[in-house]
């Protein structure tokens, strides 16, 4: 009897250490398992910082760079450059916008050229999934705007009492006899089409003022339904139950020593597990990106502190004027899945070693001595249109791959068609020249290989052993 009560106790004890190590695991795995942060930014001044990167982070204060710190989306519209993003998501979660400042400082534009005439459109792209996104448009917003100079960090919110976004941004423009940045807003439900715009802040004097973003309070917190964090020389908070009702001065960030000569680009986070949220600003002036700056009440300036040193680590990129999203497990898996950080590689020819595949002006050929190099990069994406192959998307045109059509190449965007995923798949073979070496089959018409041909890439059917040394790659670094 005795041994059976012992044999007893410890199958006891050990359910219960068990049933313990699965109460204590079971939140770290529900942690873990929460979806994180996407943050949408750009990085510096030239033609390739000027464009849309996009950041990962679990717990929204230690970011991780998408696609290898690469362009995930460039701009080939209006100035091809692009500022101040802003990333906006339909209330049932069905559609995607970025909207960005058209500007490339250093890419034939200047600061001065910018504002006294600057481009009048934002740039535009559209998506269903977050990852797949159409090519780039312009919408003109600022051109009904008299004497409207340029059209400066839009952001748009979804308004509940009109059914529609309130698009809002900075232009430079004379008003009561006063040039200065105001920010402007028209209503719109499609991005594509926009009402006349209106005024929508302005402060006395010659102050101007360019960045502005509003958050939506959970009620409970605070006195005010929508907080908006302004550049105007201080970082200005304002709360309103109505986003194109009434503003009310809440304060500034100078008692904590920023001010706007200091940080701009405000861009606003809400912690997922707590009743928290961080306030990033742009340290523009020392050149170091954001800082995320906590609070427990967006309203009350009071609230909010400098971050602790370590509590933060923004990646390798540099992060500028941006806009944070909280992302859905769906969402996430979607966007880590599109955006790894994949290899970039190049392609060199077998039998003219010191050429590599490369794009000019999008049309696609082997080249000595590439430049600029990014035009001869490419990430071996898996295949568009099917398992074990690849594709092989440009470093510095994303969403851009090479396409066969009527058997010559082009650099072209990803229409998300089944026929484009098809022309620009691959399987990866053994070098027909040499097998040490790769060639690259066409999935499409598999009789059909990648070749060069006076230089020139195209698909053709290989009979020949000049065919299959031209037809023969290395996949290099």
């Amino acid at each position: 009897m005795p041994a059976v009560l012992a044999r007893l106790a410890a199958i006891l004890v050990a359910a219960c250490l068990l049933f313990t190590s699965q109460v204590l695991a079971a939140p770290q795995r529900a942690v873990a398992a929460d979806p994180g942060y996407l943050m949408t930014h750009f990085i510096g001044e030239g033609s390739t910082n000027q464009q849309i990167y996009f950041s990962h982070s679990t717990d929204g204060l230690h970011w991780n760079d998408l696609n290898g710190g690469g362009t995930a989306l460039r701009s080939t519209v209006g100035t091809r450059g692009v500022r101040d993003p802003a990333l906006v998501r339909s209330p049932g979660g069905d559609r995607y916008w970025i909207i960005a400042t058209d500007l490339c400082i250093g890419c034939g534009q200047s600061w001065g050229d910018s504002q006294t005439n600057g481009s009048r459109n934002l740039v535009v792209w559209e998506s269903t999934d977050l990852v797949t996104w159409s090519a780039p448009r312009l919408l003109n917003v600022a051109g009904a705007i008299p004497d409207g100079r340029n059209a400066w960090a839009p952001e748009a919110i979804w308004n509940p009492q009109t059914n529609d976004y309130v698009l809002y941004w900075a232009t430079n423009a004379t008003l009561n006899g006063v040039l200065k940045h105001r920010i402007y807003y028209a209503r719109t439900t499609d991005f594509r089409t926009i009402s006349t715009p209106q005024l929508y802040i302005d402060r006395p004097g010659t102050q101007g003022i360019i960045d502005t973003q509003i958050l939506e309070v959970p009620s409970g917190t605070g006195n005010y339904r929508y907080v908006r964090a302004s550049g105007d020389g201080q970082i200005t908070l304002e709360g309103s139950n109505s986003i194109l009702g009434t503003w009310t001065g809440l304060g500034n960030l100078s008692g904590i020593g920023l001010t706007g000569s200091q940080v701009e680009g405000p861009m606003w986070m809400k912690f997922r597990d707590s009743n928290k949220w961080a306030l990033y600003l742009d340290q523009y002036a020392s050149g170091r990106g954001y800082l995320p700056v906590p609070t427990t009440n967006p309203a009350t300036p009071g609230t909010y502190q400098l971050p602790a040193s370590g509590s933060y680590n923004m990646g390798g990129t540099k992060k500028r004027h941006g806009s944070i999203l909280n992302l859905t497990a769906a969402e996430e898996s979607r966007v880590l899945a599109r955006w790894p950080n994949t290899a970039v590689n190049r392609l060199q020819s077998y039998n003219h070693q010191d050429r590599y595949v490369r794009h000019s002006n999008f049309e696609v050929r082997i080249d000595p001595n590439v430049s600029p190099a990014q035009d001869a990069q490419f990430r071996l994406r898996p295949g568009l249109a099917g398992s074990g192959t690849v594709s092989f998307e440009s470093v510095n045109f994303p969403g851009h791959f090479l396409r066969h059509s009527d058997f010559d190449f082009r650099l072209a965007y990803n229409d998300g068609t089944t026929a484009f995923a098809e022309d620009a798949t691959f399987r990866r073979v053994a070098g027909l020249a040499d097998s040490t070496w790769s060639s690259f089959q066409s999935y499409s018409h598999p009789d059909r290989y990648i070749r060069h041909y006076a230089f020139q890439l195209r698909l053709d059917q290989i009979t020949t052993a000049t065919g299959r040394s031209d037809a023969t790659f290395r996949v290099t670094s």
